[in-house]
């Protein structure tokens, strides 16, 4: 059986900060499954692109959803985040 999964790991990020904004690195890492390091990457990823916006609240990061931003798959052209994150319930908004 081959190991895959539907949604791609920059969207399992998403969705752990759409579930709890103030999650570390670490905790991010711990449930999507990926190292500490590939979540830095997907965070930064995700910055550049205007996904998230980051914040310091005394030491620890929070992070902000921009849930109007594109989708950026051709497929899911005119569909924004806010999309994905309602669909699996993870949208606070």
């Amino acid at each position: 059986m081959t190991n895959w999964t539907f949604l791609t790991n920059h969207s399992q990020v998403l969705l752990s900060i759409a579930q709890n904004p103030r999650l570390t690195a670490k905790e991010i890492a711990t449930t999507v499954g990926i190292t500490e390091r590939a979540v830095q990457r997907l965070l930064d990823d995700l910055e550049e692109g205007g996904y998230i916006t980051r914040s310091r609240e005394g030491r620890k990061n929070v992070y902000d959803i921009h849930p109007e931003r594109p989708m950026r798959h051709p497929a899911q052209q005119g569909r924004a985040i806010r999309d994905l994150l309602d669909l699996l319930g993870s949208s606070k908004s």
